[in-house]
């Protein structure tokens, strides 16, 4: 029996049951998969008895993995899981994945470890149907731009905070990295275009920072509409995965001091390409150890 699909919302996500995640990759339940996803964006599965090793087998089946993360450590005993701990950091803020450097990971993979007895939602938004809700003017002005990303935050708190989360921000800005990205992203699989900003994006190129800031404010707010949002809500053994490329997601800080923990794994993703067929270009730090480059992730 082939996977079922189950749409979550009109416009981004899917509940998929019927997948044996035990048994050796069939090629036909990926190519299912991946078609999923490209069209849903983001897809889950329930009752998912899943360890690390497990979790990293299946993001193999969309490609090589990336380690953890360009700076800070893997989870003890593994290359390639970044624990998503609320004990070193509360990620409020919309972002796609590592898109600091030049080829940020095409696919995430979230593993439910902790969950919370209420709140501590994940927030996942369609970057593709933002773009095509814009008005035409604006969506002729956001394909002739450049964005440039960093990781380099200013992480000034508003409350007190722990020395564990201190410490994941100065781990988590050590090494500068900076990339250059089109604003708009064509999505190698299915043509679509995106809008390819979120947190991560700090200025536009040819325009000064207030000037930035506005525009990126006005366009982020077409990601965020409601009717753009799967709003995910956590129980145990479950797992997540979105397109990375055409997605940005938030973790929803409402949980008061509640543990939660998701375990990520992310796929190797390919030097994005805006509208224009120009290529993202790195500008500052080396994120080989990180990722590899892949010309086409199939």
């Amino acid at each position: 029996m082939p996977p079922s699909i189950r749409k979550l919302t009109g416009r981004i996500g899917a509940v998929v049951e019927g997948v044996d995640f035990t048994a050796p990759p069939d090629p036909s339940t990926i190519r299912t998969l991946r078609q999923a996803l490209n069209e849903h964006k983001a897809i889950v599965f329930d009752h998912v008895h899943l360890d690390n090793a497990g979790q990293e087998r299946v993001a193999g089946w969309f490609g090589d993995l990336t380690t953890a993360h360009p700076n800070v450590p893997a989870a003890e005993g593994t290359t390639n899981v970044l624990a998503v701990d609320s004990e070193t950091s509360k990620a409020n803020e919309w972002h796609t994945d590592v898109t600091f450097v030049v080829n940020p990971p095409q696919v995430t993979t979230l593993r439910s470890i902790v969950t919370t007895p209420y709140g501590g939602e994940t927030l996942i938004g369609n970057a593709a149907a933002a773009y095509r809700d814009l008005p035409e003017p604006l969506r002729a002005l956001a394909d002739s731009l450049r964005v440039v990303h960093t990781n380099q935050y200013d992480y000034a708190r508003t409350s007190a905070t722990s020395a564990l989360r201190e410490e994941y921000d100065r781990v988590f800005v050590s090494t500068p990295y900076e990339t250059e990205h089109p604003l708009v992203r064509v999505h190698p699989l299915t043509g679509e275009r995106g809008l390819f900003i979120g947190g991560f994006a700090k200025r536009i190129v040819g325009l000064s920072g207030s000037e930035s800031v506005d525009l990126l404010r006005i366009l982020q707010s077409y990601v965020t509409r409601p009717e753009n949002i799967l709003r995910w809500t956590w129980a145990p053994d479950q797992l997540l995965i979105f397109d990375n490329r055409i997605t940005q997601h938030y973790a929803v800080d409402n949980y008061d001091d509640h543990p939660r923990r998701l375990n990520r794994v992310t796929v190797a993703g390919e030097v994005p390409v805006g509208i224009d067929g120009r290529r993202s270009e790195p500008l500052v730090g080396d994120a080989s150890h990180y990722s590899k480059v892949l010309e086409v992730a199939a």
